[in-house]
């Protein structure tokens, strides 16, 4: 066991409350500031309103702030869930964490959908949520004990800075031995000298006999956790069975588990291989459509992309089986095992990568101009060890890069580097910077939004250049696809809550290359339907992949494929024989809409939350300069002919570019009203007061909000 002193600064005990079907109707309390710990109830009326996961953190979070607070306050929360269902071991994706808090790059609610352990070991240990507010020294852990019955906020000085080290030293202190039963949250010096930071939740991968890591990623919700003085948080738990949440009916979970899990089993190896190869697959998929974002989202296909797709690393994964939580049959959480880093602290030492997935090596991959895996792997590892999301990181250094190669940065700024598209060395320097918070890294750890008002005014750049080539909206970083020919994904993107992620709507193919919603209406009711259902995962403790990664072998058959409405009703099934609620497809995007509808009103009460906020750079509608448009000119002068109407004859490039322009802004703030109204929010994008009272959540508070806003 590894020597660590520390000192308990308050420590609860409590009796242990027993799930009983999903929840324990309880929450734990823990404030920073003032030392407390405290176990709040989960009202009936809070769990049928909210349902679990990120409704519970968004409960949690609006109780503990006013609409003027900001990110760096002490009253900022960070809140963690699970769900009603997260914890089963045998049903796929069954394992997630939600964490939720406000944003340093957005200023609003961010949230992030997370593997490894940790929410199935708090909610056993007797809570259906934790919330995290105040700040303290620095050095703080907070252990959340199950088998003991016991939780502690300690101060253990001299731990490891970057999360790998720090997560086998407390893994191995507080295991007693047994090292599958600790989940430890952390993040890193990157998360503490940047705006990105992200958390790394642990698992102990009992075959490789290591500690593993998934990341709660966007919108810096690592940052925040930095900033509160946390240097983890470590949950507790021992054995996990079907009669862990203890179903209503465990027979029916039973039977509903062993189809989709079996499923899995014989389709997944003649589709996309999850199980060996992880989101990977998606690398030569992307580049066929063109749609793998290359050189700051300029273009969406790259020769080099095969270098860095399902065949480099097929070739670099280690085998075994690759569960980010007991029993899911997707398997896809793969990593890469001796790999010796090049630079940085780890420099000659073997060490085993978590990853990397479809966003990394998209973000950090291509979209730099970067078709060396080693150099992916490379920034994938100190990204995790650093605390360091890579969506962000990779988007915002893709604009740097283009940046520089425009002439509107130069070594003057970069403090002599060159950051050329495709400097590789540059690129993983940049990244040490951020974790140190010195250097031109420092700069790039703000975030695009930032960035882009600091070099109009510093160095002099053109603004409309930056806004149209920085993608970030809401301030967060676009997430690794290109949108320009699917007006339904930039919906996807712009009108997201929380800023352009893809876990609330992944259009592309339905809209782009299948053309399933070729009107307004159409795709709003994709926008509809598709966020809905996506943030029901996020309610219940689930992760999206085994819904419409593996699919049916007829599902292309049925009315509405997309849907994979199969697995709908499976998950209909499972939810109800958890928590004894009976409930239909239909009742699952109810949950979904009256929580959805709610975090649109937070955005409100934080300052955000209206139609000038769901705004996008125009590269993600279209082509910015001269080149882009040349590279799929047939393309485009076929949409203004045909589509507009357009006479091109005698016209240049850039007249064309300007004409074209003009159309996508237009048709994107169409589609604005489209989705709007069938939201039931107003022409500013405000939930109307028939639409809460319609959802339940016509709370006084949620009224106030309206009516400080219009709305009455």
């Amino acid at each position: 066991m590894s020597q660590v002193k520390s000192t308990t600064r308050q420590t609860l005990t409590y009796p242990r409350r027993d799930v009983e079907k999903g929840y324990t109707d309880q929450y734990l309390d823990v404030n920073l500031s003032e030392g407390t710990i405290a176990i709040g109830p989960i009202e009936e009326k809070i769990k049928k309103t909210f349902i679990g996961g990120k409704g519970f953190d968004l409960w949690l979070l609006w109780d503990a702030l006013k609409g003027d607070n900001k990110w760096d306050d002490p009253q900022n929360a960070i809140c963690i869930a699970s769900g009603p269902m997260g914890g089963t071991p045998a049903y796929p994706g069954s394992g997630k964490s939600i964490v939720t808090s406000i944003s340093p790059l957005t200023g609003s609610v961010i949230d992030s959908n997370v593997g490894g352990y940790f929410g199935p070991y708090l909610k056993f240990s007797g809570f259906d949520a934790l919330r995290i507010t105040g700040k303290t020294s620095g050095d703080t852990v907070v252990v959340i004990d199950g088998i003991q019955e016991r939780i502690d906020i300690l101060e253990i000085p001299g731990l490891p800075e970057d999360a790998y080290a720090l997560s086998d030293v407390l893994t191995d202190h507080f295991s007693q031995g047994k090292k599958v039963g600790i989940s430890v949250i952390s993040a890193g010096p990157g998360a503490a000298n940047t705006r990105i930071g992200c958390l790394n939740f642990s698992w102990y991968d009992n075959a490789r006999k290591r500690v593993r890591y998934k990341q709660a990623g966007r919108g810096g919700i690592g940052t925040v956790f930095a900033d509160k003085g946390l240097k983890a948080v470590v949950a507790r738990w021992e054995q996990v069975s079907l009669k862990s949440n203890n179903p209503a009916d465990l027979e029916a979970l039973k039977t509903v588990a062993r189809c989709h899990a079996k499923e899995i089993v014989e389709l997944d190896p003649k589709q996309n291989e999850m199980a060996r190869l992880g989101t990977v697959h998606l690398v030569p998929i992307m580049n066929d459509f063109d749609l793998l974002p290359t050189h700051n989202f300029q273009y969406g296909s790259h020769p080099g992309a095969s270098l860095i797709g399902r065949e480099a690393f097929e070739k670099l994964f280690d085998p075994g089986y690759d569960g980010c939580w007991k029993g899911c049959t997707v398997a896809c959480a793969h990593g890469v095992k001796d790999f010796v880093p090049y630079t940085g602290a780890y420099k000659g030492r073997k060490v085993f990568v978590d990853g990397p997935e479809y966003e990394t090596i998209a973000g950090c991959g291509s979209n730099l101009g970067i078709f060396d895996p080693f150099t992916i792997l490379e920034i994938n590892f100190y990204c995790d060890a650093y605390g360091l999301d890579t969506i962000s990181v990779g988007t915002a250094i893709a604009f740097v890069m283009e940046c520089f190669d425009r002439g509107m940065i130069n070594t003057d700024h970069t403090g002599g580097m060159d950051l050329s598209f495709g400097n590789r060395l540059n690129a993983l320097e940049l990244i040490h910077q951020m974790a140190s918070g010195e250097g031109f890294g420092a700069i790039v750890g703000q975030g695009i939004r930032r960035m882009k008002g600091l070099f109009a005014e510093r160095f002099g750049a053109d603004p409309a250049m930056l806004q149209d080539i920085g993608m970030e909206s809401k301030g967060l970083e676009f997430s690794e696809y290109m949108t320009k020919e699917s007006l339904a994904q930039q919906g996807g993107y712009g009108l997201a809550l929380k800023g352009p992620q893809h876990d609330e709507a992944w259009l592309i193919f339905l809209d782009m290359v299948h053309n399933f919603m070729p009107t307004f209406e159409q795709k709003a009711e994709a926008l509809h339907w598709f966020p809905m259902f996506r943030t029901w995962f996020g309610l219940c403790g689930l992760c999206k992949l085994p819904w419409n990664d593996i699919v049916p072998e007829d599902n292309k058959d049925t009315l509405e494929p997309a849907k994979v409405m199969k697995h709908v009703n499976w998950y209909a099934e499972y939810y109800t024989a958890v928590t004894g609620n009976p409930a239909t497809p239909e009742d699952l995007i109810a949950m979904s809409e009256t929580v959805y509808n709610f975090q649109r009103v937070f955005n409100l009460k934080m300052g955000y939350g209206t139609r000038e906020h769901d705004t996008l750079p125009y590269r993600a509608m279209g082509p910015v300069t001269v080149e882009e448009y040349t590279s799929r000119q047939e393309r485009y002068d076929t949409e203004l002919k045909e589509k507009y109407k357009v006479d091109l004859t005698g016209k240049d490039t850039p007249w064309r570019l300007a004409e074209l322009r003009k159309r996508r802004e237009a048709q994107y703030e169409t589609l604005k009203d489209a989705v709007y109204q069938r939201r039931g929010w107003t022409i500013d994008g405000i939930p109307t007061i028939d639409t809460v009272k319609r959802l339940g959540i016509d709370f006084p508070e949620v009224m106030a909000v309206l009516a400080e806003n219009g709305v009455k």
